[in-house]
């Protein structure tokens, strides 16, 4: 008997099998998400042309920018880039709803905001925002313009929140290139941590728990202390060069001195976690992996951190976590959650991930990263249809129970574009010119 004939093994095949049946209600499941967010665009060719944006976003175009959806509807180039790219309809209204959404199909008390930066490497000067600055994706200092993101996560899954396009300083006070990109005039310099905590306040009402981040937003102790001030708990990755003294552990008082211990001295958080005991590390598993429970070792400590400036800050609690494998991946976080177990701050440090696979789905399934507007307006309005694209993938994911993706049917274009079609489309269609790929 080979492994696929097993019992077992059958049993798994039969549950991870997508069925014809299980996709085809998309069609009529894309006409009702539309139903809800069609309505906050203003004029009938605007409605017409979100859905057929989002549409394409879902298809299986190779490049899903403005041009190759359109031509896959049949329709003229300029009337889907004008749209994305400088149309009169406010993104904001259909993010806001859009969270709305989230919170209704997945909110719970214990809900995570996951935020992190993304870099779009981009050739040229034009685009907005657009410099040499670091780029995560390439791992180096590169060309790119780097959006802030925001994401949820719960039990019952992970979706996207918000975004906004980071401007560098250097943008913010340069009035010609703020006109050529149509930046508003509201719009000032701001850091990166000072846009993750306006997203975080814009998804304040969405029931969650937690705040986590990487180590570009933790490093930064004014963010900490504004989400202190915030009443939100967090657990935010921090460098492994970071200053700490230990609350826990006092040296022996001097001789020559009464009352109590010396305070320990400060030291990088790595080296500490190098000089620990064995015995005084935890086992966990934190989520599902390839390969079976990723499994992880954990310890944590009540710590004061020293910043840049040399000020020692208020009491926070160190977490220390590293994988268990040939080569360990080492985190270091600080998490205001003084009494929590441990158990929970290593799971709600592990929901960090969703976002990484946010990123991974957003790119690989619609786009995401696929885009080529240069104002300010046109990357707003593609992030925003393009989250919504993702948005709708995640619903129809768990819809299913199982992965969608366009190569198995679940988002077939000419079923999502003939949801999205408005009277006024169908109409045009008998003067479009005839497109092979429209037609199949």
């Amino acid at each position: 008997m080979s492994l696929l004939e097993h019992p077992k093994a059958r049993a798994l095949l039969e549950d991870a099998t997508v069925t014809a049946g299980s996709v085809r209600g998309c069609r009529s499941q894309m006409t009702r998400f539309l139903q809800r967010y069609l309505p906050l665009f203003y004029r009938e060719e605007q409605r017409e042309n979100a859905g057929i944006v989002i549409a394409g976003r879902l298809s299986g175009l190779e490049r899903k920018t403005s041009e190759p959806i359109a031509y896959q509807a049949g329709l003229q180039r300029k009337p889907i880039q004008n749209f994305v790219g400088a149309g009169a309809w406010d993104d904001e209204a259909v993010s806001a709803e859009m969270r709305r959404h989230v919170a209704e199909k997945l909110g719970e008390p214990n809900g995570v905001l996951v935020l992190d930066p993304s870099a779009f490497p981009k050739k040229g000067t034009e685009s907005c925002g657009v410099q040499r600055q670091w780029c995560g994706r390439l791992g180096k200092i590169e060309n790119c313009q780097v959006g802030v993101f925001l994401a949820y996560a719960s039990s019952a899954g992970h979706a996207p929140l918000d975004r906004r396009l980071y401007l560098p300083k250097s943008w913010a006070e340069d009035g010609q290139r703020r006109k050529k990109c149509h930046v508003p005039q509201a719009v000032r310099f701001q850091h990166k941590w000072q846009i993750g905590l306006d997203l975080i306040c814009r998804s304040a009402a969405l029931p969650h728990r937690w705040v986590v981040a990487d180590d570009e937003f933790g490093r930064v102790s004014p963010f900490r202390a504004k989400l202190r001030a915030m009443q939100e708990l967090y657990v935010l990755d921090v460098p492994c060069n970071t200053w700490m003294r230990d609350l826990e552990e006092e040296l022996p008082r001097r001789r020559s001195r009464y009352g109590p211990g010396r305070k320990q001295p400060l030291m990088r958080v790595d080296r500490w976690a190098q000089g620990q005991a064995p015995e005084r590390w935890q086992t966990f598993a934190v989520r599902a992996a390839e390969k079976g429970p990723l499994r992880v070792q954990a310890l944590s400590r009540r710590v004061q951190t020293r910043d840049p400036n040399r000020r020692t800050g208020p009491e926070e609690r160190l977490i220390v976590i590293r994988t268990i494998e040939a080569q360990p991946k080492v985190y270091y976080a600080l998490s205001n959650a003084l009494t929590e177990p441990l158990a929970e701050l290593v799971r709600v440090h592990g929901e960090r991930h969703r976002i990484e696979e946010m990123f991974a789905e957003g790119n690989g399934e619609v786009g995401l990263d696929h885009y080529e507007v240069r104002s300010w307006v046109g990357w707003h309005h593609h992030m925003t249809l393009s989250l919504l694209a993702l948005w709708f993938l995640v619903l129809q994911k768990r819809r299913v129970g199982e992965k969608i993706t366009s190569d198995h049917g679940g988002a077939n274009s000419g079923d999502l574009q003939s949801a999205a079609a408005t009277p006024a489309s169908e109409r045009r269609t008998n003067r479009r010119r005839g497109h092979s790929r429209a037609a199949a």
